[in-house]
């Protein structure tokens, strides 16, 4: 298995895992409903990218490929993870660049 299918993998595995948390845990709390839906949208896009990182090693340049799309999956996703359990929007800064990397990555996979 390629290198980007494996982080693939990995990433798939733990967005499921946060939706697990997300599905028995996290919606019963007392957060209120923006932060689960920052929660859920994180997870969403974490599983559709994570999706795409299996593809990558099929595509012309899948060290850019894979690169962009893993970049743009932290930086995307773990703020919005981050402020959905913690109510701190301290990171949100980030997540306009990592939906950046990630349209990127999806460009770079029809290279």
């Amino acid at each position: 298995m390629a290198a980007w299918a494996r982080v693939g993998a990995l990433s798939g595995a733990a967005a499921m895992a946060a939706a697990a948390y997300g599905a028995h845990g996290f919606r019963r709390s007392d957060r209120d409903d923006y932060q689960k839906e920052l929660y859920e949208t994180a997870n969403r896009h974490q599983l559709l990218h994570s999706l795409a990182l299996l593809g990558a090693p099929h595509c012309r340049r899948p060290a850019l490929a894979g690169s962009l799309l893993t970049l743009g999956i932290a930086l995307f996703c773990l703020p919005l993870y981050y402020n959905g359990v913690t109510g701190d929007p301290a990171l949100n800064r980030a997540a306009p660049l990592g939906g950046s990397l990630l349209i990127l990555g999806w460009a770079a996979m029809a290279l």
